[in-house]
């Protein structure tokens, strides 16, 4: 199956359009394999993908993807360096149990990683938080508290200042809101902290 670019997530067509053709692509948490599949029709990309839920593992290897069930948190360390291009990991590291160390792999196993994650700098979080007294419930952060897959919420500012603790240069920086807008973003200032809703990181070593 086919997923065209107005079928993606609004982060995924940001990210599809960092992705040169004919790359060798690693996504982690890839889903259903709706990125993939995308990369692979319309840029001929070479795709692999890591998947935790096994109905998300057998729904992408209906479609012809090359998609294994593993752990990020525990896998990507027997992956060889170099061996990728292009390494996604799409709202999803703030799922992980060791964000840092899945970065600085993904930073090993390939020559440019794109992230992309919930910003919990946003001005609606920050208001929830101020005026409600209560963790907020967004469109980007739709679960609450107690049943939440999210355990290490960022913010812009966060995440560009591991960025610079592993050495990681920001190629590009992207902001994505609900409606589906993207526009690039200067990720040390105080601006995009507030009003990026997701952002989009692409880094080099």
């Amino acid at each position: 199956m086919t997923t065209s670019h107005s079928q993606l997530r609004a982060d995924l067509k940001a990210i599809a359009a960092m992705v040169p053709s004919h790359a060798r692509v690693l996504d982690i948490g890839c889903g259903p394999g709706d990125l993939l599949a995308h990369l692979r029709d319309e840029k001929s990309v070479d795709g692999r993908g890591i998947e935790l839920d096994p109905a998300s593992v057998n729904a992408a290897l209906a479609r012809g993807l090359s998609v294994i069930q593993g752990d990020a948190d525990q896998d990507l360390s027997g992956y060889p360096a170099g061996a990728f291009d292009i390494a996604i990991l799409s709202q999803t590291i703030q799922a992980m149990h060791r964000p840092k160390t899945v970065l600085s792999d993904l930073m090993r196993v390939a020559g440019s990683t794109i992230v992309s994650f919930p910003n919990f700098g946003h001005w609606r979080v920050r208001a929830a938080l101020a005026f409600k007294g209560r963790m907020p419930v967004t469109q980007n952060l739709p679960n609450r508290w107690y049943d939440t897959p999210n355990i290490h919420l960022c913010t812009v500012a966060d995440f560009t200042a591991l960025c610079s603790e592993l050495g990681a240069t920001i190629e590009e920086a992207v902001a994505v809101s609900a409606s589906g807008a993207a526009r690039t973003i200067r990720p040390g200032s105080a601006l995009a902290n507030l009003s990026a809703e997701t952002a989009i990181f692409k880094l080099s070593n």
